[in-house]
């Protein structure tokens, strides 16, 4: 069985669909998008708020183009209406859950984080964007306020001792994560352009800026060459960036190397997550909260939870969970 059962949704999912196709569906695109432009919105809002105290004008230069002045002002405005929605939805949800734990008296501590994110790494595929988009701040918090909302649906389904027995027994290798590599990437058309590129890289280049500006995978380029966590002997990787990957320590850069496709390709390695085995007594509470989740009649998001607690907005309509 695979290992890829262990990626779960940012939201429960109906009991009709199988554990092992609904932890294989990656989270939707607009939740991960609304997670990482929070980050960005809120280091703006920071970054706008003058050193000195002193109020800056709406009509202050922040850009300008062939003579032409962007403001502040249109900036900040531009921001709100195509990002606003999504960034204020997801701060209301995080609010929303971080009060249904207080009223239901949920815990989640960092041990049961720590194991979220091992089971995650293990799994992922090369282009996961939840582990690619997100700093780890962001992640950790992603996964508390799903892990209470988890918690909070599946507070009064009974699950017998047995049954978690038996999964534990038949599917052990999911609880032995292999060590993961976070892993930058840079792809060129040849080995002259890969030499060029390690000597920037040793002036003090910074890599995903450099893998923005010139790798040919576009893909990976676009997040500054982050192809996320990569292990030994993972499928739908060129091997030759395994090889490369794996034989660094954090923060090492390779030697340029040839693709399978004739290019040529560079790896930095952010991190490297050791391998762990968990004992039963390790996931048993993932393990019951899991099959727990199949129980339920259908989908819940936070959004359930907005009215109970008197949550309202700056858009006005309602919000109903589905």
């Amino acid at each position: 069985m695979s290992s890829t059962r262990n990626r779960r949704p940012l939201a429960a999912t109906p009991n009709q669909t199988p554990l092992s196709q609904r932890r294989l569906k990656t989270k939707p695109a607009l939740t991960v998008i609304a997670v990482l432009l929070l980050g960005n919105i809120i280091w703006f809002i920071a970054w706008l708020i003058p050193n000195d105290g002193q109020k800056i004008g709406s009509d202050e230069q922040v850009a300008a183009v062939d003579g032409d002045i962007i403001t502040r002002q249109e900036w900040m405005v531009a921001m709100e209406e195509r990002y606003g929605k999504e960034t204020l939805q997801n701060l209301v949800n995080e609010s929303v859950m971080e009060k249904a734990a207080k009223k239901y008296k949920i815990a989640v501590s960092d041990k049961e984080i720590d194991l979220e994110l091992a089971l995650m790494r293990s799994a992922q595929d090369k282009f996961d964007t939840a582990m690619q988009n997100l700093s780890g701040e962001q992640l950790r918090q992603k996964i508390r306020s799903q892990l209470i909302l988890d918690k909070v649906l599946t507070k009064d389904v009974v699950i017998k001792e047995d049954s978690i027995e038996k999964y534990y027994e038949d599917n052990q290798a999911l609880y032995n994560t292999k060590t993961s590599y976070r892993t930058n990437y840079i792809e060129v058309e040849s080995k002259k352009a890969a030499e060029e590129a390690l000597n920037e890289l040793k002036n003090a280049s910074d890599f995903p800026v450099l893998a923005r500006e010139i790798s040919v995978d576009s893909a990976s380029a676009s997040l500054g060459g982050d192809i996320g966590f990569l292990t030994e002997k993972q499928a739908n990787v060129d091997p030759a960036i395994l090889k490369a990957a794996i034989a660094l320590k954090a923060n090492e850069v390779s030697k340029a190397f040839k693709l399978d496709n004739g290019h040529y390709g560079i790896v930095q390695v952010q991190e490297v997550i050791e391998g762990q085995s968990f004992t039963y007594d390790d996931v048993k509470e993932h393990i019951e909260r899991e099959l727990a989740l199949e129980q339920l009649p259908q989908s819940v998001t936070p959004e359930a939870f907005w009215s109970e607690f008197k949550a309202t907005w700056y858009y006005g309509e309602e919000k109903k969970g589905k």
